[in-house]
């Protein structure tokens, strides 16, 4: 085929010159000619989808391509990831320009012709699914189906959650929409349909759907699977549903997005019927889903289109500047206007714009921990989550963004804010968000207001984040501050039994990279978890605590709780010691009785509280060496927990008291004695180690 041309006249590739025909052709043959460069990828719906992209982003979509990060912008989210060229060619042909990380613009475009003739290589700006960070313009990391759905209601609650706080008479700041692309495998996947259920309930009028309904998965015909009526779902769900029965007619696509502004009552879902790889021979047949179209296919699919047959990654004359014009024309003035109408409310409302421009700028307010309790010593104690709850409050108090809820179990994870008021239809200003039993799509809708800059959290018992883990994954991938807690934490939990008690999940949320998982040991270390997570929004962390009580450390004795910044800590020690005891959580007061009986014994021992593996592993190797000694082999860890990862700790001379099985439903001091979690236990292992390292 012939060399790459970038430009042509219209009229040399349609007849009628038609800019809209043109720039949803152009769309489509980016995608073909990206994937097919790539022989990677997923190029039948773009294809189909292009009239769908143009009509939303030209006519709808309020974005201003210069400043991409407009608070008050629409969000455009691409549920639907596989279908990312769809994206990249908008992003492309609208012009929008690049900021970097720390949020400066660059001076180049977010995506060159260049970079989309680079689809899924490395090192490039346009991967395989969309990241968030990485690419500008995209609005989260989309990928796993159905996790957009639910990140759009996140951004839904977020934009109702400004307005109730910040909008004023004269002064409507916030009242932006949001927008969600997506396909049959979302409205298979169950977050899609949590995250639904919910945003029916809260009579989200600005969240729209647009799903995608081609009928065609990778093994073929949906039929074989699905073949349910997804509008009346979403029609019980209290969703307003809207038939388009052509994905090509731009003018039905318009009025079902006009009837989408209209709506005050509910969200929208729009059902566009489309044909999968529409205009080539593949077209309709999961054939055009997840491959290259292949050279000759391609070749013949441009004659359908009245596109030259040996062009690649052509972009007639004029029509990025058409679809530029569109999207600029409309949104640049909106969000010039919306700059000045910013600057007369921080004249009229200068606290609320304080606090504007701290949430904007991932800042906390000046004294934001001020209030957080110190916990005196008591050998009683009380719960972590307990704990939890009185700092979370004191937090949330001076930082109100500070929100989120948890999977109906607030009263027992303790993460209600109290005195404040519930997230709910007719009332978006509340704090407390009630997730109902959805932990996935908790999870997801979290991401979303997080992405909006919120601080939000969620949270659950720690055996059910099995049921969450692809956001909590995401939010890592994401570098969002995304904050999980996840409490009854361990065999702890007593008489509910194995299906209650978690014992390898703390190993699958430590295996997960940028996590940041802490697990304190007593009232103190909860203050100064909170303290760490609040300082730095540029992380997830999964927060873990305790049902039952624990000892509230003397710290006139021991190390303050503040070592829990560097990840782990001596606790208590000895001159020259010659076994350290490691542990995290409530094991810590258990580990600090075994030394103080080792000590009687005449036994140098040494404590170390490492309540996260992800803060220690960032410190540098002389700080690692004043902690874990080399020259000191006797190693025990000490955890109500499976043993994976341990051994980095404990060396190949180490050994572990953890658990190798699920529990069992007792009291919890029956349970510690069963699998040895007690002071003897402890002493009578360190010793036999010091036998074997003499």
């Amino acid at each position: 085929m012939a060399d790459t041309p970038t430009t042509a006249t219209a009229t040399s590739v349609h007849e009628d010159g038609s800019p809209e025909r043109l720039a949803i052709d152009t769309i489509r043959t980016l995608s073909m000619d990206a994937v097919q460069a790539a022989n990677s990828g997923h190029p039948g719906t773009p294809m189909a989808l292009a009239p769908v992209g143009y009509t939303l982003w030209s006519k709808f979509l309020r974005y201003d391509p210069a400043t991409p990060d407009w608070p008050n912008r629409d969000r455009f989210v691409l549920s639907v990831g596989h279908a990312s060229m769809l994206l990249y060619a908008l992003i492309h042909l609208a012009g929008i320009e690049e900021i970097d990380a720390e949020g400066n613009k660059t001076g180049h475009p977010a995506l060159s012709l260049e970079d989309l003739k680079q689809f899924r290589q490395l090192s490039s700006k346009t991967p395989g699914h969309p990241e968030y960070r990485h690419t500008t313009g995209v609005e989260t990391t989309t990928g796993p189906l159905g996790a957009g759905c639910g990140n759009s209601v996140g951004m839904a609650i977020a934009e109702r959650w400004f307005a109730a706080r910040y909008n004023k008479p004269g002064f409507d700041l916030f009242d932006h929409d949001v927008y969600a692309l997506c396909g049959d495998g979302d409205m298979m996947e169950g977050v899609s349909a949590e995250a639904a259920s919910l945003a029916g309930h809260l009579k989200l009028s600005n969240l729209c759907w647009l799903y995608d309904s081609n009928h065609i998965s990778i093994e073929g015909a949906t039929s074989l699977a699905f073949d349910e009526d997804v509008g009346k779902r979403f029609e019980a769900y209290g969703w307003n549903v809207i038939h388009v029965n052509d994905a090509n007619d731009v003018a039905a696509l318009t009025a079902a997005l006009d009837t989408f502004k209209a709506t005050t009552e509910k969200p929208t879902f729009i059902v566009v019927h489309s044909i999968i790889g529409y205009g080539s021979p593949k077209a309709g047949s999961e054939k055009a889903h997840g491959e290259p179209l292949g050279d000759e296919n391609i070749r013949l699919t441009k004659q359908a289109y009245g596109w030259p047959e040996d062009a690649k990654f052509l972009v007639p004359d004029g029509i990025a500047e058409h679809f530029h014009a569109a999207i600029a024309g409309r949104g640049a003035p909106l969000r010039e206007a919306w700059d000045a109408l910013r600057a007369r409310y921080a004249t009229e409302y200068p606290g609320e714009s304080a606090q504007l421009d701290a949430i904007f700028s991932d800042r906390l307010p000046e004294g934001w921990d001020a209030d957080i309790p110190v916990f005196e010593a008591d050998a009683k104690g009380v719960a972590s989550r307990d704990a939890g709850g009185k700092v979370l409050n004191a937090i949330a108090a001076k930082v109100p963004w500070l929100l989120g809820g948890s999977a109906d179990l607030s009263p027992s994870t303790k993460t209600d804010i109290k005195g404040a008021a519930s997230f709910e239809p007719g009332s978006y200003g509340g704090s407390n968000i009630h997730f109902g039993v959805r932990e996935h799509g908790m999870g997801a809708i979290v991401n979303g207001m997080t992405l909006s800059h919120l601080r939000g959290y969620g949270s659950t018992f720690l055996v059910f984040v099995d049921y969450m883990r692809a956001p909590v994954r995401l939010s890592a991938i994401m570098e969002i501050g995304s904050v999980w807690v996840f409490t009854h934490d361990s065999i702890g939990v007593g008489e509910d039994g194995p299906t209650h008690q978690p014992i390898e999940h703390l190993a699958t949320l430590r295996a997960i990279p940028g996590l940041d998982t802490i697990r304190p040991a007593d009232a103190n270390e909860v203050a100064a978890a909170w303290r760490a997570i609040m300082a730095d929004a540029g992380h997830p962390t999964a927060l873990i605590l305790s049902r039952q009580a624990l000892p509230t450390l003397d710290r006139t004795k021991y190390a303050s709780a503040d070592g829990l910044a560097k990840g782990a800590y001596v606790l208590a020690d000895s001159e020259n010691p010659e076994v350290i005891l490691i542990a995290t959580g409530s094991e810590v007061s258990l580990a600090l009785a075994a030394h103080n009986k080792l000590v009687a014994q005449g036994v140098a021992s040494r404590v170390v509280s490492m309540p996260s593996w992800y803060r220690y592993e960032l410190q540098d190797a002389a700080y690692k060496e004043s902690v874990l000694p080399k020259g000191v082999k006797a190693r025990l860890a000490i955890e109500m927990a499976g043993e994976i990862g341990w051994d980095r700790y404990v060396g190949l001379d180490g050994r572990t008291i953890t658990m190798s099985t699920f529990g069992a439903s007792a009291p919890i001091a029956k349970l510690q004695d069963k699998f040895g979690f007690t002071v003897d236990n402890v002493v009578k292992v360190a010793t036999e180690m010091l036998g074997e390292t003499a």
